[in-house]
């Protein structure tokens, strides 16, 4: 009976030992927090309409192609038409101490006409998503209380007020529309307003606080240089704060238009203990080259490491603490196993003695004598 007893409560820690496991395991799925990461190889109705974390702003809709395949239309064929595609689920580029970078690939065309083009952006909160107005459906103002916009335009026109050195350039905005950093997209053989589908890489290296842009015609692969390059520190910019990700387009005073593709987007924590150098160009072309396409459905992403770091750390604690629980009851269980056998009594038992006097007497013989 002792030994069956042992077994069961030997029993019962067990199943309290799995218990913990499996919620710690719960615990760290649920609270650990994904990077945001998306891709679309293509944009169709109904892919949109099963999809609520992407939206279309101002005259933005989706449009199918001859081929079968379907697109973005930014921005209608009209004079001052514009609008977004937004990914209406926020990101934070972490902080100082956890710095996070991104990549994000897009295909685009823009039709021959010189209108503002199309532009990449990272939105912070506060700012109006719907219809802006202005160029590239953002407004003519891109900071508020200190927050500021930060796009990467695809101009086809030239505005002497913003600076603009001529109708086919790439530029970098830091909160205002005179951009901070310009190149000639002529110089890697490419007219934007060509009509012609384009491939596009924008990077952020929190490591080397790089942001760079690549831009190539669609029959060739991602450039190893980047056509345009600036050094900023985006964490420190929006301190912690949340942006969203978008592309936006306006047709000016023309009847321009602006058409998206396929757009991937993803999130990557960078070591604490990587140098600040640049991160290898060769190893993004193999990601997101042309030959290389995202899958069609939206994905999300989270990091492996982290997950599997609380994971562990969860196991452990929980180990832990059915080791103590364990080794506690070996050692009282013990104490209960070395009992006393039934016949004889647990308790002392007091006996009480007395004296017996014993008196005798000695025999007498017939004749009186003893």
């Amino acid at each position: 009976m002792e030994i069956l007893a042992v077994s069961g409560t030997r029993r019962r820690y067990y199943c309290f030992f799995l218990v913990v496991v499996l919620v710690s395991c719960f615990l760290t799925l649920s609270f650990a927090k994904p990077l945001a990461s998306f891709a679309y190889k293509r944009f169709d109705e109904k892919t949109l309409s099963l999809d609520t974390e992407i939206g279309l702003y101002g005259d933005a809709k989706v449009v199918n192609d001859s081929g079968g395949g379907g697109s973005v239309e930014i921005n209608g064929n009209m004079v001052w038409s514009n609008g977004k595609v937004i990914h209406r689920k926020p990101i934070r580029l972490g902080n100082r101490k956890n710095p996070v970078s991104f990549s994000s690939y897009f295909s685009f065309s823009i039709s021959s006409e010189n209108g503002d083009g199309i532009a990449f952006m990272l939105i912070p909160k506060g700012f109006p998503l719907g219809n802006g107005g202005g160029s590239f459906g953002l407004g003519d103002k891109l900071e508020i209380n200190g927050s500021k916009v930060v796009a990467v335009e695809f101009d086809t026109l030239k505005n002497v007020e913003h600076g603009d050195q001529n109708g086919n350039h790439v530029g970098i905005d830091l909160g205002s529309l005179v951009s901070v950093k310009v190149s000639n997209a002529s110089s890697v053989n490419v007219v934007l307003n060509s009509g012609k589908k384009l491939h596009s890489w924008v990077d952020y290296d929190a490591s080397s606080k790089r942001l760079e842009v690549r831009l190539c015609n669609f029959s060739e692969s991602r450039p190893n240089d980047p056509l345009i390059s600036h050094q900023i520190d985006l964490s420190r910019m929006w301190k912690e704060e949340e942006v969203f990700i978008g592309l936006g387009s306006s047709s000016g005073n023309s009847t321009q238009t602006s058409r998206v593709y396929s757009w991937s987007f993803r999130l990557r924590h960078v070591p604490t203990w990587m140098h600040s150098e640049p991160l290898d160009p060769q190893v993004y072309a193999k990601v997101y080259s042309h030959e290389t396409k995202p899958p069609i459905i939206h994905t999300r992403t989270v990091c492996a490491f982290k997950i599997v770091t609380v994971l562990l750390f969860g196991i452990g604690c929980g180990a832990l603490a059915a080791s103590i629980m364990l080794f506690l009851w070996t050692v009282f269980a013990n104490k209960r196993a070395a009992v006393v056998p039934a016949e004889f009594p647990d308790h002392p038992v007091e006996y009480g003695y007395e004296k017996i006097k014993v008196v005798t007497e000695k025999a007498t013989n017939v004749d009186g004598k003893k």
